[in-house]
């Protein structure tokens, strides 16, 4: 189901008038070298806004071969995404790391006893986290990791700390996408054999499905009109709204529940322990809330309430 067709730049232009100023600022991005047409303009979190992170003095954590190695190491190992605006992405000039997901794993580090400024960020693909986790390679992971039954068979999870759902993105002008029951003939996008894809594949079958490996691909094809929505979890799709808040939108409200957790060896329980204890204290001081408007609330918005900690007994 991989349909598409190229679309000059300049027509849009021309056909869409408010798309004006958006494809200028793509053209902007593409004489920059920072990336290509279609792409959301590149912005990163002001680190001005971003919290501070109180390093935890005298913390010990003896129970916990992973702490006990990353305090031998004077850091943790962080795996992380490196392609989800304001969520988990990678400066490729820089190396540096941004986003809510790498905000929550700097606050879990200082909590630790380990400055949040040292960690080592590694980008570990969705298919290799749990070979990750259990070779040692990383500490734990935070990466729009959902927690499920079949994968708490693998690793162990600390969290939730966000709650997404599937959602829709659409450009800004779109009056006629209010939810998944729209979307009877139109041109819907999302990551090749993605839980989303096969979501609108199997409960709305008179979408018609576009698949490219990446999202980023997706939303270049939905600036240019060539599909009419993209569908992934809305915490994803808010990274997007926070790049490009005068072009693109979420349409209607969330179709899934999506519980997003750090993943940690299995068996680690006092890690895990201690990274529920982190998330819990981080809410109420308000870092939370602060990392989150700094990140996926430019997307407009508001911080949603924390979920419940699932603290469910040591395996």
């Amino acid at each position: 189901m991989f349909r598409t067709r190229r679309v000059h730049l300049g027509r849009v232009a021309t056909r869409h008038p408010h798309l004006t100023l958006a494809l200028a600022a793509l053209a902007a991005l593409l004489a920059a070298g920072c990336g290509k047409a279609g792409s959301p303009p590149g912005k990163g979190p002001a680190a001005s806004a971003l919290p501070r992170y109180q390093v935890a003095r005298g913390f010990r954590l003896p129970d916990s071969p992973t702490w006990t190695r990353a305090k031998q190491r004077g850091h943790v190992v962080v795996g992380a995404k490196e392609d989800q605006p304001y969520l988990g992405e990678r400066d490729p000039a820089t190396g540096t790391y941004s986003g809510f997901d790498i905000e929550i794993a700097r606050m879990m580090s200082a909590s630790l006893g380990l400055p949040p400024e040292s960690i080592d960020f590694r980008t570990i693909a969705s298919a290799n986290r749990e070979t990750a986790l259990r070779n040692g390679q990383i500490d734990y992971y935070v990466g729009t990791y959902t927690i499920n039954a079949g994968r708490k068979k693998l690793v162990g999870f600390a969290g939730p700390y966000f709650l997404a759902g599937q959602s829709l993105l659409v450009r800004r002008g779109q009056k006629h996408i209010h939810g998944p029951e729209d979307l009877a003939g139109r041109r819907v996008c999302s990551a090749a054999g993605s839980t989303p894809y096969q979501r609108i594949l199997a409960d709305y079958p008179q979408a018609i499905l576009v698949s490219y490996d990446a999202y980023s691909v997706c939303v270049d094809n939905l600036l240019t009109y060539q599909v009419d929505a993209v569908t992934t979890d809305d915490a994803i799709l808010l990274g997007y709204v926070a790049k490009a808040p005068r072009e693109l939108k979420l349409a209607g409200e969330p179709f899934s529940e999506e519980p997003y957790g750090i993943g940690v060896p299995r068996g680690d329980n006092a890690l895990r322990f201690a990274l529920n204890d982190a998330l819990e204290a981080h809410e109420r001081n308000g870092d939370w809330k602060k990392a989150y408007e700094a990140t996926l609330g430019l997307s407009g918005v508001p911080a949603p309430r924390p979920p419940a900690i699932d603290r469910y007994p040591a395996s």
